[in-house]
């Protein structure tokens, strides 16, 4: 690194000194904490974009958001050229740098990385970092602080892109290394035809009644509520009531998803007279997306969460997919077979998987956390995940999208307006449509209001895919979290020895059950999932294995 380089990076990183006694760590929401205490690192994360934008010669992105957390924390996290998440392998140094204490060793750490790494500083082309915000009001001040710290390397610009969904910055990401267009309007454009086109191949005849039509979206008083109502000017075919548009209301406060799934009773804004009528809630960033009825008398909701969403997208790819490949003749070539793979996590509730594979889909299991899931969606032709909460995408390989390009033309040539080419159709707009680079709250809801009006089902037909097994989560304070191992996606416990033994033991006694452990990944406490056929059989599973747990490891063992 030339004396340029340092003395600019020593000069910019003494106006940000790092707050006294807060550890952060990079994690899968990049970091988090109060706003009032991030200020350095916002603009150290800023350096590490300008560096990743440099070693891949790409553009990198950077969103301020802390998704469903309350409106007074923020975060910062980093959108790869992929427009996936940060690369694996360069968290450590994410961790090193918030927490590095003095510009010097700072400012040494970054060049130890760079010389580690082989970044090349110097005569490089010029490389951008889009940076988007969520609507939270400390975001204003963080965009200064990445500004600063993307321009304090040489060659690297910050591009404002302004308030965005999380998503959106994702997809522009992603769009823009791929050499396309990659505004916001080009997002919605995109959306909005691809729905159209989706609509427009409805089958003849599919009546749903008016109740089944309408739609209201609680949008977590956030940035999704704000983007929803600019995309509904664009789109015909949707009866839509944008709720918690964050007008007034506070962020995720009582609203969202996350609120949503976790607490299973309606948001503000909803009750008595919304049931029966379809509800969507969107989380704080717009990456996360569940369903929801409003029940009689009753402030409790029936969800229709990540699992189902999954469900329902895999149906309709599968009969998609079905329609496509019939051959009316033997003289036919036979076609490319695709690979559709689903990929859920042992959170996945068990009715879900049992549904899943009963249709003959392959469901595969990985360990908690979206970069395994997409990583994994990644091996198919088509890769569908989902996790409970809401978050999740279809992921199409670039192999199969030109497959499906050319089967496309042939058909239109050779058999046009048959059930064939419009099934097609429909799989080449899905591509379009759902946004490959993250789960996008905004697109995945466009995709299930356009497949309900596909089958003519009504949010308690799709409800009753599957019921769910009852379930129950607990959190067991330990010692240390890291004397448990886990294997196999993390269903099994292979330490401490005999552990799972145990746990088998008490799985046993109930019809159905299902439980497992793992370590949180922030704090020392031992998760425990378990679920039966009535809820008294989960909870009291759920209980046995937390005693288990505290047996082996808790307090009382080391005594």
């Amino acid at each position: 690194m030339n004396e340029r380089q340092r003395s600019i990076l020593l000069k910019s990183s003494s106006r940000f000194p790092p707050p006294q006694g807060v550890r952060l760590s990079y994690g899968t929401a990049g970091f988090r904490a109060d706003a009032s205490v991030l200020q350095s690192t916002v603009y150290r994360v800023g350096i590490l974009a300008a560096l990743r934008s440099l070693k891949t010669q790409s553009v990198i992105g950077l969103m301020i958001t802390a998704s469903h957390n309350k409106v007074s924390d923020n975060g910062v996290k980093v959108a790869d050229p992929s427009g996936g998440m940060l690369a694996q392998d360069w968290e450590p140094f994410a961790d090193s740098i918030a927490n590095a204490p003095d510009p010097q060793s700072f400012v040494q750490l970054i060049c130890d990385f760079v010389k580690k790494e082989n970044i090349p500083l110097e005569a490089v082309k010029t490389t951008g970092i889009l940076v988007g915000r969520d609507t939270r009001p400390s975001g204003e001040s963080l965009l200064e602080a990445v500004k600063e710290g993307v321009s304090s390397i040489v060659g690297v610009v910050a591009i404002d892109m302004g308030i965005l969904t999380t998503p959106q910055l994702h997809w522009m990401v992603r769009a823009r290394n791929k050499g396309m267009e990659a505004s916001e309007l080009d997002y919605f454009n995109q959306l909005s035809g691809s729905f159209r086109c989706l609509m427009d191949l409805l089958p003849q005849g599919n009546k749903t009644n008016e109740m089944h039509t309408k739609l209201i979206v609680d949008g977590s008083n956030g940035v999704g509520g704000e983007k929803l109502e600019i995309l509904m000017k664009m789109l015909t075919g949707l009866n839509m009531d944008i709720r918690n548009s964050g007008k007034e209301g506070v962020l995720n406060e009582g609203v969202g998803a996350d609120y949503v799934q976790k607490e299973k009773v309606v948001p503000c804004s909803f009750g008595s007279a919304d049931v029966g009528i379809r509800c969507a809630s969107l989380d704080g960033d717009a990456d996360r997306l569940v369903y929801f009825s409003c029940l009689a008398n009753s402030n409790k909701i029936d969800l229709v969460d990540g699992d189902k969403i999954l469900s329902l997208f895999a149906l309709f790819i599968k009969e998609q997919l079905r329609i496509l490949n019939e051959v009316e003749t033997e003289k036919v070539e036979k076609y490319h077979q695709a690979h559709l793979g689903v990929v859920q996590t042992a959170y996945a509730n068990g009715a879900s998987t049992a549904y899943l594979k009963q249709l003959g889909l392959e469901v595969i299991l990985t360990p908690t956390g979206v970069k395994y899931l997409h990583e994994k969606a990644a091996e198919f032709d088509i890769g569908i995940y989902f996790e409970a909460n809401g978050h999740g995408t279809i992921l199409f390989s670039e192999h199969f999208i030109r497959w499906l390009e050319d089967r496309s033309d042939k058909l239109s040539l050779t058999s046009k307006g048959s059930e064939q080419q419009k099934a097609a159709l429909r799989l080449m707009a899905v591509t379009k449509l759902i946004n490959q680079a993250v789960g996008d709250a905004l697109s995945g809801l466009l995709l299930v209001e356009v497949i309900l009006q596909h089958m003519g089902w009504s949010i308690h037909q799709w409800n009753e895919l599957y019921e769910d097994l009852p379930s129950r989560q607990l959190k067991v304070k330990v010692l240390d979290r890291t004397a448990v191992v886990t294997a196999n996606a993390e269903t099994v416990a292979v330490k401490p020895l005999g552990i799972q033994e145990a746990i088998n033991a008490e799985i046993a006694k109930y019809p159905r059950g299902r439980c497992f452990i793992r370590p949180s990944g922030t704090e020392d406490v031992i998760r425990v999932y378990a679920e039966a056929i009535t809820q008294e059989a989960a909870d009291d599973l759920a209980n046995s294995v937390a005693r288990l747990v505290d047996q082996f490891l808790g307090f009382s063992s080391s005594h």
